[in-house]
């Protein structure tokens, strides 16, 4: 199948930042494929949004935590859409609050496979069909950090603060292996956002860290995305681009 529309592939986008990532871009052109591990109705709920914007869209289940769901995903998008251009890995889990003496290896061991190799295995797959070198029309890749990844989150989420400075040494990793590809890859670190991943408190908790003194929205989040995605950042490369409020 062939389109001259940029195809966007967003993980973990039924809800939250992803799922205003996948409506803004839409807005902005792009088809759109929505992945979703749990929440089917959500997820066709964004693709229902992305038709009545007059563009593509399909709902892709897939666990970033399993490596063939990833390549099935994958290869769902090549059928029903066409070949991938531009690419956000959103999908993270904070796993539970505990100090690190106390934090079972199992937690940790998935929250590294879901935040972490998940990105490299889900990257490997999205550069295969966007980069030049393959055959690809070339396009853009951004990877969701976040501010604990300088902050640290000691006392309930170091292990989740290590898998974001992973994404981070990751983006820049990618960006100056594939710049001459065709591909530029980014990220984006949120700081408090108001949104389901926090446990109940968390957010009336850390907030007045923030010194503008609130938390941020999605939409805030999803439009450095897509900017970071167009061709109004074409010189942007290797960029970690903190939204967090000044914290």
């Amino acid at each position: 199948m062939t389109t001259s529309a940029p195809i966007l592939l967003i993980t973990g986008a039924s809800r939250g930042i992803g799922a205003a990532t996948a409506r803004l871009a839409a807005r902005h052109g792009y088809d759109v494929a929505v992945n979703y591990l749990k929440d089917a109705k959500s997820a066709d709920a964004v693709v229902a949004d992305i038709a009545a914007a007059g563009r593509r869209a399909i709902a892709v289940q897939a666990d970033m935590g399993h490596e063939e769901d990833i390549e099935r995903m994958f290869a769902t998008v090549d059928d029903k859409l066409g070949r991938l251009t531009h690419f956000v890995y959103n999908t993270g889990i904070i796993g539970p609050a505990s100090r690190v003496e106390s934090l079972p290896t199992a937690d940790a061991r998935e929250i590294l496979t879901v935040n972490v190799l998940g990105a490299v295995i889900a990257s490997r797959a999205a550069i295969r069909r966007i980069s030049t070198k393959h055959g690809g029309r070339g396009g853009a890749m951004v990877m969701l950090s976040s501010a604990m990844a300088t902050l640290g989150g000691a006392g309930d989420y170091v292990m989740y603060s290590t898998s974001k400075g992973a994404i981070d040494t990751l983006t820049l990793g990618l960006a100056r292996e594939l710049a001459t590809e065709g591909i530029r890859v980014n990220a984006v670190a949120p700081g408090p956002i108001a949104t389901e991943i926090h446990p109940p408190g968390r957010l009336d908790r850390i907030t007045p860290a923030v010194p503008l003194g609130r938390a941020g929205t999605v939409e805030e989040i999803a439009e450095a995305i897509v900017f970071l995605l167009s061709d109004a950042s074409s010189y942007t490369n290797a960029a970690i681009l903190r939204i967090a409020g000044g914290r």
